[in-house]
């Protein structure tokens, strides 16, 4: 009888150690998150953002960054929070990073407590208090097309719209020469072929990156997102996140 109870309870234990094991291995992207409020005195740099995929026979569309000169990302940036947002993300912490332009307010880039860091998470996967993945992307097609010099390009973005690929979360990370780690929260969007303005907006964006006078709009293999530059165009990391959840190469400086 001894040896039957002991038995069960083995099986028990051993059953529990694998399930456990494999709870941990389903979450574990979440407990990269939850690890940081361990050290609850530190603060962890967030942005959160929606890229916009666009392929053609094995290539990517990327813009070219005025921030930074001579590299290249797919188009898309940063989602802005509502104002009625404020006593959430107040009460999670969040400080939004100080910017000198306008068009910069109320972005979803600033810092936050360690121990907020997984609440941050959830409030912005909630998709309240915020803009949209379609809002998003509208709104920085259209800045971003002006800043590649094609501000008159002829689509409707309001009859365009998206579905979603991929959500990334990149982080941790160690930020060289500051105190703090850097989390990115990510949503990878293609372009809707059932909205109105997705074909006519996709044909526009292959024309530019053909065009070899136009030096705002490239194509890019994977290859060369992997290698990290094209010719004498570098590439910057988060365009990885096009294909797949992780990112192959370090950050590029921004002008300050």
């Amino acid at each position: 009888m001894g040896t039957v109870l002991q038995e069960i309870l083995t099986g028990l234990i051993v059953s529990a150690i694998g399930s456990g094991a494999a709870g941990l291995w389903l979450h574990r992207r979440r407990l990269r998150l939850l690890l940081p409020a361990l050290r609850p005195g530190r603060r962890m740099r967030v942005s959160a953002a929606v890229l916009l995929r666009v392929q053609d026979d094995g290539g990517y569309v990327l813009f070219h960054s005025p921030r930074r000169p001579g590299s290249y990302g797919p188009p898309g940036g940063v989602a802005k929070y509502a104002a009625g947002a404020r006593p959430a993300l107040e009460r999670l912490g969040f400080h939004e990073e100080p910017r000198n332009r306008p068009d910069m307010r109320h972005d979803l880039r600033g810092f936050v407590p360690s121990r907020a860091l997984a609440g941050f998470a959830r409030w912005w996967a909630k998709g309240e208090g915020r803009e949209s993945a379609a809002e998003c992307l509208r709104r920085e097609l259209d800045e971003e097309l002006a800043e590649v010099g094609h501000p008159d390009h002829g689509v409707d973005l309001s009859t365009v719209d998206f579905v979603a690929v991929r959500t990334v979360l990149d982080g941790p990370h160690r930020v060289p020469g500051q105190s703090y780690r850097q989390v990115r929260l990510m949503e990878v969007c293609d372009l809707d072929p059932a909205s109105p303005g997705a074909a006519g907006l996709r044909q526009r964006l292959l024309d530019f990156a053909e065009d070899p006078a136009d030096e705002g709009i490239i194509r890019v293999s994977a290859d060369d997102v992997e290698y990290g530059r094209r010719d004498a165009c570098y590439i910057q990391p988060q365009s990885a996140y096009l294909f797949g959840a992780r990112r192959l190469n370090a950050d590029l400086p921004i002008l300050r």
